[in-house]
């Protein structure tokens, strides 16, 4: 599948872009306000994740189609350390920040599909998929 709209991360001002993008994306293919806001939130924690723990890597968005549905595919990735393990890292509260660990789950829950992949010293990649009802 190829992604039109690559938003490298590498500075927290590139979380504001990247979430930007998938807003005005969603906006333009007619989401409404909820899920608009659904998107742009995902696509912050993602981000905000390359950020924090693998100091760089990019956001990759996508217009899809399937059976005559539009959606937005979001892939995240990163060649930093990766996750230990998937499944704690799943876990709501679960935090290595300190933050409030809200991120992967929440993520998750906001989206219509999710998938995660990572390995020990080569990196994180996070898909997600918004259909448009």
């Amino acid at each position: 599948m190829e992604m039109p709209y690559c938003i490298p991360i590498l500075t927290e001002q590139d979380i504001v872009t990247a979430r930007q993008m998938g807003r005005k994306l969603a906006k333009d293919l007619g989401y409404g306000m909820i899920f608009q806001s659904r998107i742009a939130t995902a696509i912050s924690e993602l981000a905000r994740n390359i950020y924090l723990y693998a100091d760089s890597g990019s956001v990759k968005i996508n217009i899809i189609e399937k059976e005559g549905k539009v959606g937005l595919a979001i892939v995240a990735e990163d060649q930093g350390q990766g996750i230990r393990d998937i499944k704690k890292a799943m876990e709501d509260g679960y935090s290595t920040s300190g933050g409030l660990g809200a991120g992967l789950p929440g993520v998750k829950r906001l989206m219509d599909q999710f998938s995660i992949e990572s390995q020990a010293g080569k990196g994180t990649r996070v898909e997600i998929v918004k259909w448009r009802d």
